[in-house]
């Protein structure tokens, strides 16, 4: 089920809500407004970052010729 965030055009008040239907009609949890807007919302992906940083190809800016090669 997808999570929308949304921004009242009346009060202002920015929040999330679970949309199981693009039929369904959402009203802002502040105020009860039918007037709110869908907000261009971000896809995020947490974890651990040292593997990423191993995995690029390029020289390293310690002088490395890879990255993640630091030191050997």
């Amino acid at each position: 089920m997808p999570i929308f965030e949304y921004e009242c055009r009346e009060c202002g008040s920015k929040f999330e809500k679970f949309v199981p239907s693009s039929l369904e009609k959402v009203t802002c949890k502040s105020c009860a407004s039918p007037r709110v807007a869908q907000m261009l919302s971000v896809f995020a992906v947490t974890g651990h970052s040292e593997g990423l940083a191993a995995a690029e190809p390029g020289p390293c800016a310690c002088g490395a010729p890879r990255r993640g090669m630091c030191g050997e």
